[in-house]
């Protein structure tokens, strides 16, 4: 079997077998460009407390400030700077929102939140009203109940809600991250709130869970699955529940899943005919298809949002660059030219751009991006160590990635313009490899 050494790299990398056997770290700063956009001004008069705990309208106010902020949709004014100075958060607007559009503000909103207390499950109210000063007119005004455990979640709600009355399409706030966190000698599974808010574990095999993709619909996690030392099994989770069963399970190394956007093909890595090569496996018939014939080693398959292609990494140049074909196999084509080692393809959302791992002249691994027909290239990220594992964000606006920047392999967020960098993980001493989710 040719399993050759870019690929053993690749498992260290990316959370594989030899990095937990040998402890490896990865090293992450991440830099981003994009086109400008322009935000729209909002203005936050605040949450009220309506009767509850002291930290009840700070708390949800504190979210919705950093949904709005992660966004990238809105830009936060201050409304006294601006002339308007509210004496009332009533469910009318405030006469002093006249004129707000003169003053350089486009969208003010406000709320009221109460919590019963004493109940053995409390229920928790916020009524939020959205004020358009463009029209002069109230736009929206809606209460959100639910238990107190998920006060958060009103406040996520109500700031996607606002992003899709202004763009048309969801928000981010409601997403979550899945990602591999070291417990122990093993290596599990997590899912956690987007702004890291929330952990779950998902497994608790005591070995090896590795290399998360989410389905379309977001219910479900495929990953790899290291029984032992020997075996390797990509396996589907639903994460409401914790079911699990196997989808694959050749002899030899099966790694790097990837599902299709409809959900009906995985694509992934095996080398169970003797080489690492990838195939394409019907998730409703079991019929397996074999996409690449070549004696090189290719892995980590990455779907465009069409699902008509796919982009990947082969060794058949040489070292490892990214290589374009279509769903079926056909009309392969070398994508990546500059740089001994371009590993780890993912495919943007919008599909105008394809990060992945780079190798610059100083022999260091970073992250760079690509149009899929390979006209434009940009290195993102600067600095030492490794860059690893980038996952977009379901607007194309963000990555989510992995770094040591605080001495532990933690993940961190940021802008695709390269501003905002946070962390999102502060538990536990290694965890990687994240998958950010599709949006609801």
């Amino acid at each position: 079997m040719k399993f050759s050494g870019w690929i053993a790299l690749s498992l260290v990398l990316f959370g594989g077998l030899a990095g937990i056997l040998e402890s490896g770290a990865a090293d992450v700063f991440l830099e981003a460009t994009r086109t400008d956009f322009q935000k729209i001004p909002l203005g936050l008069v605040g949450i009220q407390n309506a009767g509850g705990p002291e930290w009840l309208g700070g708390r949800l106010e504190e979210v919705l400030k950093a949904d709005i902020r992660r966004s990238l949709v809105f830009s936060l004014v201050d409304l006294p700077g601006a002339g308007i100075k509210v004496r009332d958060v009533g469910p009318d607007p405030d006469p002093s929102f006249k004129g707000a559009a003169e003053r350089g503000v486009s969208v003010i909103i406000w709320g009221k939140a109460s919590l019963k207390t004493g109940d053995k499950d409390p229920e928790a109210n916020m009524d939020a009203y959205v004020y358009d000063a463009g029209s002069d007119e109230m736009v929206g005004g809606k209460k959100y109940v639910g238990s107190s455990s998920v006060v958060r979640l009103m406040a996520h709600r109500f700031a996607d809600e606002l992003v899709f009355r202004y763009t048309g399409e969801p928000g981010i706030a409601r997403t979550k991250i899945a990602y591999v966190s070291e417990q122990g000698a093993a290596r599990e599974l997590f899912v956690m709130d987007y702004d890291g808010y929330e952990p779950r574990q998902l497994t608790s095999d005591g070995f090896l869970n590795l290399m998360p993709r989410w389905s379309p619909d977001r219910r479900f996690l495929v990953f790899t699955a290291y029984r032992d030392r020997q075996s390797q099994t990509i396996d589907m989770l639903e994460v409401a529940t914790g079911k699990r069963w196997t989808l694959a399970a050749f002899g030899g190394v099966n790694i790097t899943p990837n599902l299709s956007p409809d959900g009906n093909f995985l694509a992934f890595a095996s080398s169970h005919e003797g080489n690492s090569e990838l195939y394409r496996l019907d998730t409703r018939t079991k019929a397996l298809q074999r996409l690449t014939t070549h004696s090189a080693g290719d892995l980590s398959p990455s779907w465009s949002p069409s699902g008509r292609d796919l982009v990947f990494t082969s060794d058949r140049s040489g070292g490892p660059q990214l290589f374009l074909m279509s769903a079926d196999g056909t009309n392969v084509r070398r994508l990546t030219f500059e740089g001994e080692y371009n590993a780890a393809p993912a495919w943007s959302p919008r599909g105008n751009w394809i990060a992945y791992v780079c190798r610059t002249k100083e022999k260091q691994y970073k992250l760079c991006v690509i149009t899929p027909d390979g006209q434009k290239r940009v290195q993102l990220t600067t600095g030492h160590g490794v860059d690893d594992s980038p996952s977009w964000s379901p607007d194309g606006r963000h990555i989510v990635f992995s770094s040591i920047l605080d001495g532990k392999s933690q993940i961190y967020m940021i802008n695709v313009d390269g501003k905002d960098l946070e962390r999102v993980t502060f538990t536990g001493v290694h965890n990687s490899a994240p998958a950010w989710s599709p949006a609801l």
